[in-house]
């Protein structure tokens, strides 16, 4: 009978695994070193390797969930570039012309991402949580007329807390509120936002799962952080609402970056806003003036506002980091606390460095995921033969999603240089077509060295055995993410 049971079992799992291998290789379009990485964990370990895989790899779940998001989505940014949404101008076309040393950059994030250029903006910069989150909360409590907050993680703290207080206030004087979070992310009981529904403010997770008893939640992601007040002052960047972003975590100090932007690129994260509320709600809100304000030149900077996730064909963050690297003349200057890019991305920073660009990588040294950590010190570690130079940041954690190249063009945002930003996440950046911002910000990077320890060729090849083995292991199946 013991014997009978075990031939049942090994015959399902074969037949699942052949399912899986099947399905792998013929019916899913996948980067090549994805597939390999997904075979070798299905082949190597039948029962957990099927299981990752139909927990983290499976697509049809996100082909179901976002076919009509993409279609919806599609139809609109349309409309708005036919001419046809008179609250949401595109000034793409003639902006473009005044870029003269980046117009193909702005071209392909227009084509690939809809992401129309507006100019005359004003960016304020943040690197720290106490001054965004003060900035953030004084944009809120002068609100007259509606308040937009999309985030990844809320915490059920003291911040989490002063945010929800003053939304609720805001929402009782007649304000429009609307607070959309990740069904993941999101820490904060749903009881505990019912003071702000019964004061008139409107709260939705992003994205349930389709299947809660099996736990496909891993996947797809609302990883942005958008804040738009009145339609006239918008925030985006890496921070989350948790004290953990001011430094009062585990981790320790928080370095982070975002932005404060006032012009016309408002516009692009209302936009961005309005189609993520209307998939989750199904409000069907429309693109009207209320939300759309009329802007002059406040400021120098051209912006475009770059979003990506499972609901696109392509991957424009990805390919907005691709383009970055490879128009990069002088320097190219990255940070992030994941580094676990594809093929692509890893060629563009080695033609780049090959090439005579001053091409420096700035990751966290202190992980918190260690698993993605070792995979990231094997990526860069690869690099360094290029000539691509490597820092590790020692003050606390570094969380900062950014890439300046030339002192000319700058990106923040939430997307991190890893797979599961480029595949499975929903994300933005913000890039900002400025010079005055991107010496800014190259100066913000260069102090940042000042608290880093360079990883050189031969320190790295100086590591211990253990160290080698790790990473090894972490980038193999790092690869089927």
């Amino acid at each position: 009978m013991v014997s009978e049971l075990l031939l049942v079992v090994a015959a399902l799992l074969v037949t699942f695994d052949v399912v899986a291998i099947f399905t792998l290789i013929f019916f899913e379009r996948r980067d090549p070193e994805s597939v390999l990485a997904w075979l070798f964990a299905v082949v190597t370990l039948p029962v957990i390797g099927f299981v990752l895989y139909l927990v983290f790899g499976f697509k049809y779940f996100k082909n179901r969930a976002f076919g009509l998001k993409s279609t919806g989505d599609r139809e609109i940014l349309d409309r708005v570039r036919k001419g046809l949404e008179p609250g949401v101008p595109d000034e793409t076309e003639r902006t473009i012309g005044g870029l003269v040393d980046y117009p193909d950059l702005a071209r392909l994030l227009w084509a690939d991402s809809a992401a129309f250029l507006t100019e005359g903006n004003q960016v304020d910069v943040f690197t720290g949580g106490s001054a965004k989150f003060e900035a953030l909360f004084a944009a809120i409590q002068s609100a007259k007329s509606h308040i937009h907050l999309e985030y990844y993680i809320l915490r059920d703290d003291e911040l989490g807390k002063r945010l929800l207080a003053l939304l609720e206030a805001k929402a009782r004087e007649g304000v429009e509120v609307r607070l959309l979070y990740d069904d993941l992310g999101n820490k904060i009981p749903h009881r505990r936002y019912q003071a702000l529904r019964d004061a008139g403010g409107r709260v939705s997770g992003f994205y349930r799962a389709l299947i809660p008893s099996v736990g496909f939640r891993i996947n797809y992601r609302n990883h942005r952080k958008i804040a738009v007040i009145d339609g006239t002052v918008g925030f985006i960047g890496g921070f989350n609402v948790g004290v953990e972003y001011l430094g009062r975590g585990p981790l320790g100090p928080w370095r982070d970056t975002a932005v404060r932007i006032r012009g016309a690129a408002v516009r692009a994260l209302q936009l961005r806003f309005l189609l993520d509320w209307n998939y989750a709600t199904k409000e069907g809100l429309t693109l009207a003036e209320t939300y759309f304000s009329k802007f002059s030149r406040v400021g120098s900077a051209s912006i475009q506002i770059v979003s990506g996730g499972p609901d696109t064909t392509w991957n424009p963050p990805r390919e907005q980091y691709v383009k970055m690297v490879g128009s990069a003349r002088r320097t190219c200057y990255l940070q992030t606390p994941y580094f676990i890019p594809d093929v692509s991305v890893m060629t563009a920073l080695r033609i780049a460095a090959l090439s005579g660009v001053d091409v420096r990588i700035m990751v966290p040294t202190k992980p918190d995921l260690p698993f993605v950590h070792w995979a990231s010190l094997s990526n860069v570690g690869e690099l360094l033969d290029a000539g691509v130079r490597v820092f590790s940041y020692n003050e606390g954690f570094l969380h900062a999603k950014t890439i300046t190249i030339d002192d000319a063009v700058t990106s923040v945002g939430s997307a991190n240089w890893d797979l599961r930003s480029f595949k499975w996440n929903f994300e933005t950046n913000a890039v900002i077509y400025d010079t005055a911002f991107g010496e800014t910000y190259r100066k913000i990077f260069e102090a940042d060295m000042a608290r880093s320890t360079e990883i050189t060729r031969t320190t790295y090849a100086q590591r211990s055995g253990s160290v080698r083995f790790k990473e090894a292991i972490c980038r193999l199946f790092s690869g089927a993410l």
